[in-house]
């Protein structure tokens, strides 16, 4: 695969002062427990803390009088429980489980639709992830993507999709 760059060579990040980096990462998952017993065994996530569960009929309202889940989450008279994983040093999961409203769709949104995601992990080696991952009920994605110029020329990568229908991204650089 080929991937030029779109940017200038020169190109230099300028962030705003008041930009530091990544804090977290969100997802809305179906099953707490399992995702947090899932990425604690597969990838030695370790929980930071856990909130809840909160329902927005025992918080106050806020100012304008709206409950504080439609205020602050986006989604009136939602009740939800919240763990927060520490991945690597520098990157934290924070998974929620939404207890209310009933309506919340249940199955995962695909790359395509708005707010499609996936999480990218660095790896060592590709093929022993894919297999320790598939081993633990991850589903690979047909094909390694095999980059042999631009900017990642001798990296590997591979999707698979946990057993909760998250996408995750391994990237094998074999130049490092």
């Amino acid at each position: 695969m080929n991937a030029a760059p779109d940017h200038p060579a020169d190109d230099r990040l300028n962030p705003p002062a008041w930009f530091r980096g990544v804090d977290h990462v969100g997802w809305t998952v179906t099953d707490l427990e399992a995702v947090v017993k899932f990425y604690s065994e597969a990838l030695g996530a370790r929980e930071i803390f856990r909130l809840g569960p909160m329902a927005a009929e025992d918080l106050p309202a806020g100012p304008n009088g709206r409950d504080w889940m439609a205020e602050h989450v986006g989604v009136p008279g939602a009740k939800l429980t919240l763990v927060e994983l520490q991945l690597t040093p520098d990157l934290r999961l924070e998974v929620f489980q939404y207890d209310a409203p009933d309506d919340a769709s249940k199955e995962p949104i695909r790359n395509c639709d708005v707010g499609g995601h996936h999480i990218a992990l660095r790896v060592n080696d590709l093929d022993a992830a894919v297999r320790d991952l598939e081993a633990r009920g991850c589903t690979p994605m047909p094909g390694t993507i095999e980059m042999t110029d631009g900017p990642h020329a001798g990296c590997r990568n591979r999707y698979v999709v946990d057993p909760f229908g998250n996408q995750l991204e391994l990237a094998e650089d074999r130049n490092a």
